[in-house]
């Protein structure tokens, strides 16, 4: 997967009370760019939704800054020498935000309910699990189909978050309605469309290193206004910046842009940014209309955002699409296409004949 770039606006006068006192009782108010669909791990499908776990739900593990996956909820893990045996040691001492301890059995119940519950999004990312059985009071073991490495991985987004099974049990399918976790906040409220209240568990595993009291999630959909509440003091914290705002951000001496390279995918066909400065040809746009690639980066991404990398940089496009059982890829999105997109891509590239087409290229390597 390709890095990107995660920006994020900071209000300077917020940043200054959390390094001013930790006595002072602290309120962050985050705007999103859109309202988080069911609270609830297991259902649960959207960016904004992660945003908001992050602070109610913890995970058996989790990736540090240099990408490796590290314990959270869990203390150790073991995998057989057949690989198809998990053996997870739990952290002792963690509780649930209603005050049953996370053991074995409510790890088990967790992962049980993302893989039998009805609408499970997680049921496909633990599709490798057969069983999950309790090995004792702070063990589980995953029993695997067949090996499976990106397991662990797998555990540190929202499969591995761990529910209250007395909660999940009482609440039913209501249970995103007010989730219990055991992550660093509580939920408090939501009001639709309007805002999402946490606040400080004290109870949490780690409260030492937790210096924020109560948290408000407010969904703005327009990115001016997000700004606009921000440079008001109506918010602390804006996630995606515009590119077009990235300028003013940093003229404002009041706001901080806060640059983070993530893990993701973005897909652009037509214009590489790593390229020597040439003309590309645009999908389906004659010569005249095809535009240069030099500082595409810089004008789309405000400058902040790394170009993207692919395998053939530079590659001569070829004559023929690249087939896969028996049916050509589409380069302009590369997914599989029928006869008439076949043409369709032999045309585009007997009309780019003499030239690079690094996208086309790239499109074409990534299907295969």
């Amino acid at each position: 997967m390709k890095k990107i770039l995660g920006l994020m606006a900071l209000s300077l006068a917020f940043s200054e009370v959390l390094a001013g006192s930790a006595l002072a009782e602290t309120h962050l108010r985050v705007g999103l760019a859109e309202d988080p669909d069911v609270l609830d791990p297991s259902l649960a499908r959207t960016y904004v939704g992660r945003i908001v776990f992050s602070s109610i739900c913890d995970k058996l593990f989790d990736i540090d800054e240099k990408l490796a996956v590290v314990p959270q909820l869990a203390l150790s893990h073991e995998t057989s020498p057949d690989g198809k045996t998990v053996t997870i040691k739990l952290r002792p001492g963690v509780k649930f935000h209603d005050g049953e301890p996370l053991d074995a059995a409510a790890a088990k119940y967790s992962l049980d309910r993302h893989l039998t519950m009805k609408g499970s999004f997680r049921k496909p990312e633990l599709g490798s699990v057969d069983k999950v059985e309790v090995v004792d009071p702070l063990t589980i073991k995953l029993i695997l189909k067949e090996p499976f490495s990106p397991l662990l991985a797998q555990l540190t987004d929202r499969a591995g978050m761990m529910v209250s099974p007395k909660a999940a049990e009482a609440a039913g399918d209501k249970f995103g309605l007010k989730p219990v976790c055991a992550g660093p906040f509580k939920f408090v409220e939501r009001v639709q469309q309007d805002r999402i209240v946490v606040e400080k568990f004290t109870d949490y595993w780690n409260k030492d290193n937790v210096f924020i009291d109560k948290i408000t999630y407010l969904p703005i959909v327009d990115g001016t206004v997000r700004l606009a509440n921000l440079r008001s003091g109506g918010l602390d914290l804006i996630e995606r910046v515009l590119a077009t705002d990235i300028k003013a951000v940093r003229d404002n001496p009041k706001l901080k842009l806060i640059k983070a390279v993530s893990l993701g995918y973005t897909g652009r066909a037509g214009q590489p940014m790593d390229q020597p400065a040439e003309f590309l040809l645009s999908a389906g746009l004659p010569d005249s209309q095809a535009r240069p690639r030099q500082g595409q980066g810089a004008v789309e991404g405000g400058g902040c955002h790394r170009p993207a990398h692919a395998r053939f940089h530079g590659a001569q496009r070829s004559r023929e699409p690249r087939r896969r059982r028996g049916r050509a890829v589409d380069g302009r999105r590369g997914g599989l296409r029928s006869e008439d997109s076949r043409h369709r891509v032999r045309d585009l590239a007997e009309a780019g004949r003499g030239r690079r087409l690094p996208a086309l290229s790239h499109r074409l390597e990534r299907a295969q």
